[in-house]
């Protein structure tokens, strides 16, 4: 008897997916030297050959998303028509405010200003512009292009998800191109990239976390030393919490636990507001956020090409952001995705783009600055620490008031951020894993849960946070040509949905009665080909311009018939000239249209057997679009061409349209 174990894998994404993961994970544990070396050589190509690809393409990230907004395509909803907003909006930029929290806030929220500050870019400033200086390079990497990333990523597994009703998961963004190919080749790779790219995305955050929990510890004097087996034992025992999170069904009160975090942590941040120089820190928010916009256009295209010395920094910075960022599109906007079900397109990308990175701005201002305020005040003390990261934030806290209870309180903080992390990461890995399912074995949980603290010890022990990094680094880049091709695949479902729900009912459906509904019904039936169209020109359209044509002569009105050949085919023009003005001329065509695949294989649709069709329509001499005519009667085909007339003479009447209408004298 066969002992079967359920699983909701999806072996053709599974399966390579961990075969690149246990590889990387067993070369890092074994010849943990080589791993770290091989790492950085990738690490340093891919920034000195790409890293204006990484540079470019978050700032066509924000182009995208605010055209998107500014243009029609924003009134778009994110689900049925008539599909109401799955919370309130309160909720809702709540929530997109939690999204913005996290370990990596807690992280570089002292450690990047005093950074920049300490090592300059530029020697010989003052210490004012110093901090101005290290405030804006702050700025720039916790800003909008974050925002930008995750929200184009969110906006389209939104899009396919509620729009167009398909799983909610990577490959689905590329429906446009895939179409009938969503479970091929290219669909699988293209969530192999998605897993791998996660997992180091999370695997990153994790270290950061282990590496800053770790010095707090040590801080607060729960821990001796910071060693290789104290980080690994603190990832493990933070993963197995949220492995318990995760399988236990206990996720309502995570999710309780998560949401007062996020309320201890603006009690964090109104604490260093209030206990430091109140409107001093208010001020040089003011001016922090002033500053960022002026410069927002020249930093986002920024690559040092012309300043080689700085090339490092923009690497080790810069560059590795914009990594970390993309590494971490897929787990981020699966989240914004989720609770953005019935928002417009433009509500979404308002709301994604400037909440969030309007507090990370706050945030980075009311630790940033303070730290720098306290540091001058110290004779340096936080500039000294600026290669120890992960120990500048409790250092800072110690200069603050009630430095010992608040360190406390971060250590908390960071750990609660670790869990609820893993936690999130662990379903978003099980979902791409599993193509788009929302339910898993518990086995699968504890699986992904014990392998990202496996990676994470094991590039940890290969090269530190640096080999963690570069792991980052490799994965992002592959997928960040996956996102510039998921916004043209967007881009491409956008204009056939605005196509579809903005195409009214035909011209001609508008002349119907009932009386004629089975003889319509015979030719909608029929195939439209050559022969069909060519009787309704010769049978229909030509008796309905030769009786108008007699009657408005009757009227005084002189209209002449033109019959014309264009590849091979009739066209009639029905012409009555104009002294001063353009002629009004409506033409009848023979137009050949392509049939999609989907028409022709459709049972519903016998009628439609080739890929090219011909259709009778209407053309006009002005530019306008034309129509089919193909189930107009005579008289509806006179009555339509009276109408158009009817409109030509109106507008002739109204100067407003003199310069369109009236002709040019060129004497």
């Amino acid at each position: 008897m066969k002992l079967k174990i359920p699983s909701t894998f999806d072996k053709g994404i599974t399966i390579p997916g961990l075969s690149i993961i246990f590889f990387i994970a067993f070369c890092c544990m074994l010849v943990p030297g080589i791993s770290g070396h091989y790492l950085n050589i990738a690490r340093q190509w891919i920034t000195g050959t790409w890293g204006w690809a990484f540079i470019f393409g978050a700032s066509l990230f924000i182009l995208f998303l605010l055209l998107l907004c500014l243009s029609r395509l924003g009134d778009i909803r994110l689900g049925d028509e008539d599909e109401e907003p799955e919370y309130p909006f309160l909720s809702w930029v709540s929530m997109l405010f939690a999204a913005g929290m996290g370990i990596g806030l807690l992280y570089f929220g002292v450690a990047e200003p005093i950074s920049h500050y300490a090592l300059p870019l530029r020697e010989g400033l003052s210490a004012g512009e110093q901090a101005k200086t290290a405030m804006l390079n702050t700025f720039f990497h916790w800003g909008i292009h974050a925002w930008a990333i995750y929200g184009t990523m969110g906006l389209a597994l939104a899009y396919f998800g509620f729009r167009y009703h398909l799983p909610l998961t990577i490959r689905s963004a590329f429906y446009p191109l895939l179409k009938g190919n969503m479970n091929g080749t290219a669909s699988h790779l293209i969530d192999i990239i998605a897993l791998c790219c996660t997992i180091f995305g999370i695997t990153t955050t994790l270290g950061y976390g282990a590496m800053q929990l770790g010095a707090g510890l040590k801080h607060v004097g729960l821990l001796g030393q910071l060693t290789q087996f104290a980080l690994a034992v603190i990832i493990l025992a933070a993963t197995s919490c949220s492995i318990v999170s995760a399988i236990s069904g206990v996720g309502k009160g995570v999710r309780r636990l998560s949401e007062a975090n996020l309320a201890l942590a603006g009690l964090l941040l109104l604490f260093i507001l209030l206990a430091g120089p109140t409107t001093r820190i208010m001020g040089d928010f003011t001016e922090n956020v002033g500053a960022y916009i002026h410069n927002l256009v020249p930093m986002s295209f920024r690559t040092f090409a012309y300043d080689p010395e700085n090339e490092g920094w923009f690497t080790d910075w810069t560059v590795m952001y914009w990594a970390w960022w993309i590494s971490w599109a897929p787990f981020v906007g699966m989240f914004i995705a989720k609770i953005s079900k019935g928002r417009t397109i433009r509500e979404f990308i308002l709301g994604v783009l400037f909440v969030p990175t309007l507090f990370n701005l706050l945030w980075m201002t009311i630790f940033g600055n303070s730290a720098i305020l306290l540091d001058q005040e110290n004779a340096g003390t936080l500039s000294a620490l600026a290669g120890q990261t992960e120990a500048l934030l409790f250092a800072f806290l110690s200069l603050e008031p009630l430095g010992q209870f608040t360190s406390a309180i971060s250590v908390l903080m960071i750990f609660i951020f670790f869990v609820t992390s893993a936690d999130s990461g662990i379903f978003v890995i099980n979902t791409i894993a599993s193509h788009g399912e929302h339910t898993f074995p518990r086995w699968q949980s504890i699986f992904w849960g014990y392998l990202m603290s496996l990676l994470a010890i094991g590039l940890l022990y290969s090269g530190g946070l640096s080999a963690l990094q570069s792991m980052t680094m490799i994965t992002a880049l592959p997928f960040l040509f996956i996102m510039l091709l998921l916004c043209f695949c967007l881009w491409k479902g956008l204009m056939a949905d605005e196509d579809y729900f903005s195409r009214n009912m035909s011209v001609y459906t508008s002349y119907w009665t009932g009386s004629a509904w089975k003889q319509r019904l015979s030719i909608m039936s029929s195939e439209p080909d050559l022969a069909g169209t060519l009787d309704f020109m010769k049978n229909t359209a030509l008796p309905a311009l030769e009786e108008l044509k007699a009657e408005m002569e009757r009227h005084g009105i002189h209209p002449s018939i033109e019959e014309k050949t264009v590849q091979g085919l009739p066209r009639y023009e029905f012409t009555i000239r104009q002294s001063g003005l353009h002629d009004f001329t409506y033409g009848i065509m023979c137009e050949i249209r392509e049939a999609s695949d989907t028409a022709i294989k459709n049972k519903a649709m016998p009628f439609v057997k080739k890929h090219k069709i011909y259709i009778p329509a209407s053309c006009f001499e002005d530019g306008r679009t034309g129509y089919s005519l193909r189930l107009m009667k005579k008289e509806e085909l006179i009555v339509d061409i009276l109408r158009q007339y009817d409109r030509f003479t109106r507008l002739a009447s109204d100067k407003n349209h003199k310069l369109f209408i009236f002709e040019f004298d060129e004497s």
